[in-house]
């Protein structure tokens, strides 16, 4: 493993920021720790880097104890959302910085450079002024500059936060090809679900200074460990007695087999390729019979439902349509009003 984090625990105060936490974070691989805010996953990542000491707990990098290693010694390239950049160095300065306050010879430098402007496509930038450039160019810009030192370790603060959605989705998508290129161990800090889900090879989800679940985006997705990991990870209703994914409830116009709740379209959301259903569930059970809340959800807010475009169509569905679900086959769902047990 590249990172052993082991029983580290961090407080403020009465707070706890990380409680008892230990995770491995194997070489060469992109790792996404995904949380709510507040969760602690900065608090690990700038751990892991030295730039903050843990209470408890040790911190392993490349098999070396690093727990009491100061950062410039733990070899490790930092990236923080908004960029940290020299203002006044032009973009080849503030890439070759590290290198040079290494005395590492001037050839050396120049060649390393080059080589890394051109492998975060920005050569043609190199004597520009960080001022001149657009946010996703300067958070490239702070890649190279990272990856300058060649460290065994890059970590990640959010690096994207400070961009607009469609910035932030292409630089995601660069990322995953960048880290196909180097290969160097790489660990980063979100909030966003999709941008884990796309970009990481394995997430760890933190929430209230623990360890929720570690996985890969699909083990997380169709395997959560518990209600927390299911709901952070993608939007959850209920229907009927278990909770589950909007995009995993089937909808038909007419009475279908057994376990189907009868409703009615109390909304209706075109967004895109997709439509986005609100149904209020009739006071019935699934056999006919009056019923309780607790079995049929009623009371309970209204379930929401996820179609393709073309589905939707077929189905002539508009506002007042009467409509019966159920659950998909294969569907992951969790019980509604009990401690959360996976079921596929």
């Amino acid at each position: 493993m590249s990172i052993e984090v082991t029983n580290v625990t961090k407080k403020y105060g009465d707070f706890y920021a990380l409680d008892d936490v230990s995770v491995s974070l194997p070489t060469g691989q992109l790792t996404a720790l995904l949380g709510p805010s507040g969760g602690g996953k900065s608090t690990l990542l700038r751990i892991i880097a030295g730039l903050d000491t843990a209470d408890s707990g040790s911190v392993a990098i490349e098999g070396t104890n690093a727990t009491k290693l100061p950062p410039q010694k733990r070899n490790v390239g930092f990236v923080f959302q908004h960029y940290a950049v020299f203002k006044h160095m032009t973009v080849a300065k503030n890439v070759a910085f590290g290198l040079e306050i290494r005395k590492t010879p001037k050839a050396e430098v120049k060649r390393r450079v080059g080589e890394l402007l051109e492998l975060v496509h920005l050569s043609q930038f190199a004597d520009r002024l960080p001022s001149q450039l657009s946010g996703g160019q300067r958070q490239r810009m702070a890649l190279a500059r990272a990856l300058a030192v060649e460290p065994s370790v890059l970590l990640l603060d959010e690096p994207f936060g400070a961009l607009d959605a469609k910035v932030r989705k292409e630089l995601r998508e660069w990322l995953r090809r960048l880290h196909d290129e180097v290969h160097v161990t790489t660990v980063f800090v979100t909030h966003d679900q999709e941008e884990a889900m796309e970009v990481a090879d394995e997430i760890v989800v933190i929430n209230q200074g623990r360890v929720e679940q570690v996985g890969s985006p699909d083990q997380l997705y169709d395997e959560p460990a518990n209600d927390f990991v299911m709901g952070f990870l993608g939007e959850v209703t209920r229907l009927g007695p278990v909770r589950l994914r909007p995009h995993d409830i089937e909808v038909a116009t007419t009475p279908g087999r057994a376990g189907t709740f009868p409703g009615t379209v109390t909304r209706l959301l075109r967004v895109g390729f997709e439509v986005r259903l609100q149904v209020e569930l009739e006071d019935v059970s699934r056999d006919g019979r009056s019923a309780t809340s607790s079995t049929t959800g009623v009371g309970a807010a209204p379930v929401s439902v996820v179609l393709p475009r073309s589905h939707a169509r077929s189905l002539d569905l508009e506002l007042g349509s009467r409509v019966w679900l159920t659950a998909a086959v294969g569907a992951v769902t969790v019980p509604a009003m009990v401690p959360a047990v996976v079921a596929v």
